[in-house]
């Protein structure tokens, strides 16, 4: 079978997992939690499906959170799994940058996760801003006052056609985070960060616990390319150039561009974003949310967009906005 069916056939079953119960119009929400965690790369998922961005020929390294046994199998067979101890494998990434799902199995308990490790173009491959025709731009040099979290990227997701609908978690698909830039909607590549993922499903799952409903976020701006963030006239470190940020609101009721009365007050405006931004901002007090920190503010409406909340993952506490 050639390499280009073996690919399709992988996209194509990744795109029928479903998603979570709540999620296409339901009325009960399901955080999609897989009733055990893995442990890859830093972060701990305990979703039944995550994304996992590596270089061609990195090795990955997946194991139970609890001790217990998993078993491992490619969906496509590309790349290479071996078995390092019962609860704990490796997978060797296919050297071709694309979308191969490695499915994973709780021994004691049968249920599964599926880890869609996505192969990124390595940055070398960029040249004077440029990677295949797409103007990613120039990141700047990190000064000394500046943490290594500052350097560029280590590579760069392309996002085909088949894949703007491939689900990096279970509520979020990869092509929410697109760049929104009008020449990023042709041949376009972003950057991604899993924590930023496992962060935006803790939040969402807080969200509906208090009652306001929400099958997703609107990701009014995800990652963002140098070209484009300079074009905005933001910050040269934003957060969103290295995959780490999201700009969201909730849009649900209706479904019209704009944030939902979150207060329930009949209008929507600043205090509605400061109901997310409390949501998010709670999260913060507890151990296992500690990962999570980062950056938060809230935004009010303009004539351009209306209220949002800014979310990143920084690694250290940082608010501003109004």
């Amino acid at each position: 079978m050639s390499f280009a069916r073996v690919f399709l056939a992988g996209a194509l079953a990744l795109m029928l997992l479903p998603a979570e119960a709540g999620a296409a119009g339901g009325n009960t929400f399901s955080p999609g939690y897989a009733g055990f965690s893995i442990r890859f790369k830093e972060e701990v998922c305990p979703y039944r499906v995550m994304a996992a961005f590596v270089l061609p020929g990195e090795k990955l390294a997946l194991a139970s959170v609890d001790g217990g046994a998993i078993g491992c199998r490619t969906v496509i067979p590309v790349g290479r799994l071996s078995r390092r101890k019962a609860h704990s494998w490796r997978y060797i990434a296919p050297v071709r940058p694309g979308l191969y799902p490695v499915e994973i199995t709780h021994k004691a308990t049968g249920r599964l996760m599926t880890v869609n490790v996505f192969v990124m173009v390595p940055a070398k491959k960029v040249k004077r801003g440029i990677l295949n025709g797409y103007n990613i731009g120039r990141y700047p040099p990190v000064p000394e006052d500046k943490p290594p979290i500052y350097s560029p990227p280590r590579g760069f997701v392309e996002v085909t056609p088949a894949l703007r609908e491939a689900r990096v978690s279970p509520h979020f698909t990869l092509g929410q985070f697109l760049c929104k830039a009008e020449y990023c909607s042709l041949n376009p590549y972003l950057v991604l960060r899993e924590r930023l993922l496992l962060k935006l499903e803790r939040v969402l799952e807080e969200v509906n616990a208090r009652g306001r409903r929400a099958a997703t976020f609107t990701i009014m701006s995800g990652y963002r390319t140098p070209e484009y963030n300079t074009a905005l006239g933001n910050s040269r470190y934003s957060r969103h150039l290295w995959g780490c940020a999201a700009d969201i609101f909730v849009d649900e009721r209706p479904a019209d561009g704009v944030m939902d009365d979150l207060n329930r007050d009949g209008t929507t405006d600043l205090k509605d974003a400061a109901v997310l931004y409390e949501i998010v901002d709670s999260l913060y007090g507890a151990e296992e949310n500690t990962p999570m920190v980062g950056g938060l503010a809230r935004y009010p409406e303009n004539e351009y967009h209306g209220p949002f909340v800014h979310v990143d993952v920084r690694g250290f506490s940082a608010r501003w906005g109004d």
